[in-house]
């Protein structure tokens, strides 16, 4: 027998969902609809005068070769923490899945990065890979790799990412873990007694079943590449050096809160809104009729 709620007051449902209707229009649609609105014009730093110029900021946008390179930049950095976040958090929830002893702590361990902030998280990575201080550049010294960031840019690069992927390990761990103890023993061991092996058991059983989960982490790790690890960034490498980190979120900020180009700044904004949309929709489309529900 179905079961529906009946609320006693006609106006209740709507005052339930009122505030984050309110949460929504204030910090989501309100912001862009003025990135919109400021990106076809060109105002001074202090927002005095505007004059409308079209699409002008959009030109001048996609003539600069700085622009352009930064997405490179983006397109590498978030490939790389999507693509090692996912595997890694996948390979540590698997094996923490299994009955070993200290288990318990195991998880808790692989959670807690979860509870530090992104600008902490870029500190915290600065100094251990500190050419001069930092601990892990001291190991590489024993191993012969010269280690400085500062200067190099591909060092810059690879110490974002490894940064970005630490501090999104815990939420795809949480996620994983809980989707392979969801997953029916009885169909691992029917897979055993078939004579698979603990390869061919991931690949045939497990993680079919876990696709739903993987299509879900793939959404949230393409987003958080291209948002959620401004602080990281500004607080390791601050885009540098010589712009080598400098991925379309933080030229966003760069360019509107440093260099005071709003215009500028918010046509690059609906540009890079534009993209996750697009990424959003192809993978909706496409990548989801591969999952199994």
């Amino acid at each position: 027998m179905e079961k529906r709620v009946v609320f006693r007051g006609r106006w209740l449902p709507f005052a339930l969902i009122a505030p984050q209707i309110a949460i929504i229009l204030v910090f989501f649609y309100w912001p862009a609809i003025q990135a919109l609105v400021q990106s076809v014009f060109i105002q001074d730093a202090f927002g005095g005068s505007m004059e409308f110029v079209g699409l002008e900021n959009f030109e001048v946008l996609f003539a600069d070769e700085l622009y352009l390179d930064s997405f490179r930049i983006t397109a590498v950095f978030s490939v790389a923490v999507a693509s090692i976040g996912l595997v890694t958090s996948l390979v540590l929830a698997y094996f923490a899945d299994r009955a070993i002893r200290g288990a318990v702590a195991f998880r808790t361990m692989l959670i807690i990065p979860y509870a530090v902030a992104p600008a902490i998280v870029g500190v915290l990575w600065m100094f251990l890979f500190n050419p001069t201080l930092g601990i892990v550049a001291h190991w590489l010294r024993g191993f012969g790799i010269d280690w400085n960031h500062v200067l190099d840019g591909r060092q810059a690069m690879i110490l974002v990412i490894i940064a970005a992927v630490w501090k999104q390990i815990s939420y795809n761990f949480i996620f994983f873990l809980a989707g392979l103890q969801s997953i029916p023993k009885s169909l691992i061991e029917a897979a055993a007694l078939d004579g698979a092996g603990a390869w061919r058991t991931f690949r045939s059983v497990i993680f079919p079943l876990l696709s739903p989960t993987t299509f879900f982490l793939l959404v949230i790790n393409i987003v958080y590449a291209f948002f959620d690890t401004f602080a990281i960034i500004d607080a390791a490498t601050e885009g540098g050096p010589a712009k080598a980190t400098e991925i379309l979120v933080y030229k966003v900020f760069y360019d509107g809160f440093k260099a005071l180009d709003i215009g500028s700044s918010a046509a690059q904004s609906v540009v890079l809104m534009a993209i996750v949309l697009m990424l959003t929709f192809v993978q909706f489309r496409f990548i989801e009729r591969r999952v199994q529900y």
